[in-house]
């Protein structure tokens, strides 16, 4: 699932940098939080 999520947020980010409106700072705030996720869950041996 947290996979699905950073897809979405990896492709809704790259749609903010084409566009470069405000919603664009947003997005990438939740690409971050999305990447900090995906590293805290591969450091703990959770399988994606």
């Amino acid at each position: 699932m947290l996979w699905t999520i950073f897809v979405i947020l990896l492709v809704l980010w790259l749609v903010g940098i084409v566009s470069a409106r405000t919603l664009g700072g947003f997005i990438h705030i939740l690409l971050v939080i999305a990447l900090v996720l995906l590293i805290v869950n591969l450091v703990q041996g959770h399988v994606i």
